[in-house]
């Protein structure tokens, strides 16, 4: 949305709805209550409504405690610092660290205040119930969806993965052939922003969590394990072999099949027949065709462990988010 993200707009609709609210109700300072909702929109339906809880419950214990200690010692400037000593280490102590700033919000106003009523401890809650609670119930109402943006995400991964097994296989073709890696690290940086857009898409399920994206980049993520591996292995192809050649088709049918929506399995059958024939093949003559023929050795296994994640994972997954593509 440009420069103005949706956040945005959301911590301004809050403030306007939570001030416009503390009016209508008669509170005093209800410009506070802008404040407070400014601290409670949030990234994520979960987490907004987690830390208003939080900060709902750490500012009514500050409130009690700051009462409590303007009662017995006055309204001194040295007890605002005996409040921090005592309430700060306790809200740490039960993970309510985000009520802090808001539990203070209330604790200046009864300085400010320089009384104890039950009026303004009433109208102080009143702001905290207002200002968080107008931040919740519009952070639950409006989260953008994220499908759009992970199937995006999604397509640019299974192309940086089927142009790697291109340039695999065509380096077992040909070991005088060259390849700059770029498309590795534009893969590894669209896999973490798909893990963590796919974490916050879940997040914003409040009750059932949609798993499909998450499952899925974290297949990718255990492939993309195996492909670097995989890579580090054909470097070591350093001879053009027959034996790399017949790789490099089970390479150009797996730069297809990683577009499929589903598993195929013909790249593992292909690997097998491959497996098969290689066994059959004459032992090496020279030390180089043993070091070149170890290295494709261990990239069948890797490529094997590699198609197993797809396979295993394919069943956790709807085809509708993507699931089962090699």
């Amino acid at each position: 949305m440009g420069i103005v993200g949706i956040r945005v707009i959301k911590t301004a609709v809050a403030v306007v709805a939570a001030i416009f609210l503390a009016q209508c109700a008669g509170l005093h300072s209800p410009n506070s209550t802008g404040l407070l909702a400014i601290l409670g929109v949030d990234v994520t339906k979960r987490k907004g409504l987690r830390t208003s809880l939080q900060r709902i419950a750490a500012s009514l214990l500050g409130l009690l405690l700051a009462a409590a200690l303007f009662w017995l010692f006055g309204f001194h400037l040295w007890v605002i610092g005996l409040y921090i000593l005592i309430l700060f280490p306790i809200l740490a102590r039960f993970q309510l660290k985000e009520g802090a700033v808001t539990g203070a919000v209330v604790m200046f106003h009864l300085f400010n205040e320089k009384q104890l009523t039950p009026g303004l401890i009433l109208n102080e809650i009143g702001l905290l119930l207002i200002g968080l609670g107008t931040a919740t119930v519009i952070n639950i109402v409006y989260m953008p969806n994220a499908d759009r943006e992970l199937q995006e995400l999604r397509e640019r991964l299974e192309t940086c993965f089927s142009q790697i097994f291109k340039e695999i296989a065509n380096h077992l073709r040909d070991n005088t052939y060259i390849w700059n890696g770029s498309e590795l690290l534009e893969a590894g940086s669209i896999l973490q922003e798909a893990l963590d857009a796919a974490r916050r898409s879940e997040e914003n399920m409040l009750f059932q969590g949609n798993a499909a994206w998450a499952v899925y980049f974290s297949m990718r993520k255990q492939q993309m394990d195996s492909v670097d591996r995989m890579v580090q292995y054909v470097a070591q192809a350093y001879e053009t072999l027959p034996h790399g050649e017949l790789m490099a088709s089970v390479f150009d049918e797996l730069s297809e099949d990683v577009k499929s929506d589903y598993y195929t399995g013909r790249s593992e059958k292909k690997l097998e027949t491959l497996e098969q024939g290689f066994r059959l093949m004459n032992l090496p003559a020279t030390r180089e065709e043993f070091e070149v023929r170890s290295a494709l050795l261990q990239l069948m296994v890797e490529l094997k462990s590699y198609l197993a994640v797809a396979k295993r994972e394919k069943k956790q997954m709807e085809p509708a988010a993507g699931a089962g593509s090699q």
